[in-house]
């Protein structure tokens, strides 16, 4: 008697890069099901890989949340605690992890039906969050985020066995197109990039400073950004961007004056829970990844 094996629809990490195409849908719930996404705007999702919000919140709002955002970053006890990530070389907060559980205040914002709702209605189920954090980038040299997917992390480290998740970026300052703003290739979620090399152990210490493992090659980030373009976000805070767990995507440095900071909110399908890790080790802690499936509500 053999043991079943697993199916790893999406291989990563392996001796060299490799491009699977999608396997899953984009948009899961049937066509002309109830939420807040227009038909319009749902097929540009599917073709683009990423929906815009001119101003999901208000600007009372974006005060408020930002003013929680300050307090957590200034907060001794939060700085010292293992979720949040500090810069390497201002040893400022870079994020803040599982803001959802550690404030009352982003805890509303994830249960918000404008923002939960359209989760809902991209992966056609109920959703839980599979990861949340705060991002901050203070001027004068706060580092970005190198490009990836997000779900090639997400199925090697953490077990998601399909791409049936979403994430949210809701400013909380304002987006120019100088202070290391969103980018990402539109349309390159249709296609999964397997990178190349092993997952060392703990990587999460190190890849929430600074992205190693999981990172495409020059030359395939070239052949992509030829494809398929890039597209930088800009807008005003209480703007959001919804996008594909397998966008390519990446942020600069923030040289400017101007801060950009934003909450990032996961949603992953109830029906598809994180398993064990497809290629690494051992599970990334629960604040990263999540292992408590309870549907937001």
């Amino acid at each position: 008697m053999t043991a079943d094996v697993r199916a790893d629809l999406y291989p990563s990490r392996g001796a060299a890069e490799m491009t699977t195409p999608r396997q899953d849908p984009v948009i899961w719930s049937a066509p002309g099901a109830p939420g807040p996404i227009a038909a319009k705007e749902l097929q540009g999702f599917e073709r683009d890989g990423f929906l815009t919000v001119d101003q999901l919140i208000g600007p009372d709002e974006v005060a408020g949340y930002h003013a929680e955002l300050e307090r957590l970053i200034a907060d001794p006890v939060v700085r010292a605690d293992e979720r949040s990530i500090i810069e390497p070389k201002s040893q400022k907060v870079r994020s803040v992890f599982e803001v959802h559980r550690i404030s009352e205040v982003f805890a509303r914002l994830v249960s918000d039906e404008r923002v939960v709702g359209r989760a809902r209605q991209i992966l056609g189920s109920d959703v839980y969050v599979h990861q949340s954090r705060i991002n901050v980038k203070p001027g004068f040299g706060a580092s970005g985020f190198y490009w990836h997917s997000d779900f090639e992390t997400w199925h090697a480290e953490d077990g998601l066995p399909n791409m049936r998740a979403v994430s949210v970026s809701i400013a909380l300052t304002e987006n120019h197109d100088t202070n290391g703003g969103l980018m990402i290739m539109p349309g390159s979620h249709k296609s999964f990039l397997g990178c190349s090399g092993e997952t060392p152990k703990d990587n999460y210490k190190k890849s929430l400073q600074m992205q190693d493992a999981g990172t495409p090659s020059d030359e395939a980030l070239t052949r992509m950004a030829g494809r398929h373009g890039i597209k930088l976000f800009t807008g005003r805070a209480g703007s959001a961007t919804w996008f594909d767990c397998n966008c390519m995507h990446g942020s600069g440095d923030n040289i400017t004056p101007y801060p950009r900071s934003n909450v990032f909110i996961v949603f992953n399908s109830v029906e598809n829970k994180a398993e064990e890790p497809f290629a690494a080790p051992v599970r990334r802690p629960e604040f990263i990844g999540a292992r408590d499936f309870t549907p937001v509500r």
